[in-house]
This record gives structure tokens, sequence and C-alpha cells, in this order.
């Protein structure tokens, strides 16, 4: 783990992030004309949603007219059902911030197939990256990857045992979740690993034990799917809150990481490890 923190509670660590979101922004519209995020779903990065849109510090701090969002994965819904991932990230983001609508790629969940939509989400990805010409290795290059992580270890819809998890060359598949008898759309692994910056948003004592494993490095390296994540030349982020952090005996970085961005650095610097 390249940059830890951990903070007091989830309402302190979602300001970190947000603070972190509007850097990491900043510095690509700065550099690169625009801003490119895949978003996550969940309670935590739902309050970082939040934070963005309400919180004057972070809302007018953003050229919203410069950020492009996709979405790490969805679950196979319509759009406007309570599960999806696009419905939370429009109800607490979408609609309260000046974005035009034409810079939101959803996944079209409203599919009958989810292979369908997996296959329809990779078009749209391959012609917008395509057109800002940020594909390289035939790999789209995200500026922000928001993840979570759960009990289990997964991260966006790559769960253990799962056929996604050695998908080597597709950027977006259908992922069959047999613990929830449902189909997923996720982005893969290559896609995350090539990105410039991936952020963890982690909250909740039932995450301490991966945790732990994962920052002393124990046992099976591969065993959980979210320690397949290791940007090949980007900044891997994580925040924890208390909880999920209380096997750690105080382990942190010694600063935010959002202090370490300064718009004036070039954009090759900020994707340095």
């Amino acid at each position: 783990m390249k940059d830890l923190s951990i903070y007091s509670d989830p309402g302190t660590l979602a300001d970190s992030a947000a603070a972190t979101f509007c850097a990491l922004a900043n510095n690509a519209i700065t550099n690169h004309g625009k801003f490119v995020v895949a978003l996550s779903g969940g309670r935590t990065p739902k309050a970082l949603y939040e934070l963005l849109a309400t919180d004057e510090r972070y809302r007018e701090s953003v050229s919203w007219k410069d950020v492009y969002f996709f979405f790490g994965d969805e679950r196979h819904v319509l759009p406007d059902h309570p599960d999806s991932n696009f419905r939370m990230a429009n109800e607490a983001l979408f609609k309260k911030i000046p974005v035009p609508a034409s810079n939101i790629f959803r996944v079209p969940t409203e599919l009958a197939d989810a292979s369908d939509a997996a296959n329809r989400y990779q078009q749209a990805l391959l012609a917008f990256f395509a057109s800002n010409s940020e594909i390289e290795d035939d790999l789209p290059v995200f500026d922000l990857i928001l993840l979570g992580m759960g009990p289990d270890g997964h991260t966006a819809s790559l769960f253990p045992e799962t056929a996604a998890l050695d998908e080597k060359v597709k950027w977006v598949v259908a992922n069959w979740v047999a613990k929830f008898a449902s189909w997923r759309i996720t982005i893969t692994f290559p896609v995350i690993n090539h990105a410039r910056a991936v952020a963890f948003l982690v909250t909740g004592r039932d995450k301490a034990p991966i945790i732990k494993k994962i920052v002393n490095g124990s046992g099976d390296l591969l065993h959980y799917p979210v320690q397949r994540v290791d940007p090949h030349k980007g900044h891997k982020i994580w925040f924890l809150d208390q909880d999920a952090s209380y096997l750690l005996n105080g382990k942190t970085t010694a600063e935010p990481f959002q202090n370490k961005i300064s718009s004036s650095e070039s954009n090759a610097a900020i994707s340095q490890v």
C-alpha cells in the first residue's frame, strides 16, 4: 500500500476523499483538459458524492463540464431500481452539479442480456477513450477509479471464485455471482491496473481482518480479489475508517494524499508511484 490513511469515522474519511477527488480533478483538467473517473456504489461512496454535490468547498472548486463519469461496476437492474449504482450516483451527485448529461456514461442495464450490456458498455468506453487519445497498450486510461471492498475481499464486481477474475483482454464483462444468484457488469483488472489513480474507500469492522492481511502481506497474496489491484504506473490510495483499520496498530501515512498533489505537477509526475 503506497498511500494509506486512517480516519476516525466515515464522515471524516469522506471529507478527505472529496478533497482528493477535487485535487486529482483539477490536476487532470489543468494538464490534459478533462478528468475521467469511474464511480463505485455503496454507502461510503454515496457520502463522498453528497459532499461533492453540497459542500461549497468542493462543489465550487471543480469545472464539472470537464468531468466525465463512468461506472466501475453495476448490478443488472433497471437504472431506476433501488439497487442501481447509477440511480444512487444520479440522486446523490449528478442532479446537483452542473455536469452535462453527455458527460455521464451509465451501463445500459435495460438490455435483457447482461453480456449484451457489458459489450455495449465496452463499446462506449472504446469510442470515448479512442476519440480522446487515451488508450495505451490497448487499454483505457482513467484518471481515477473509485473502489470499495467487501468482507469477502471483492472489489468492483470482481468476486472470489468468479470467471471475471481471470479476464485478460476484455475491458468490461458480465459476471455471474452465485452468492447473490445475479449478474453484475464490471470493469476488469487490466483496466483498473492501467488507471492513473485507484482509490479504495473502506469502512466497517467486518473489513478489518482482510485489511490486516493485505497490509501485513500475510498468506496467499492473491487469495482475495482486492489483492490483484496493482496499478502499473499509477497511485493506489487507501482511505480507511477506524473500524476497518483497528487491527493495524495505528499504521497510517504521514499526510493525506491530497496534500501531495499540486496543480503545477505534470501529468507524468502524478502518474508515477
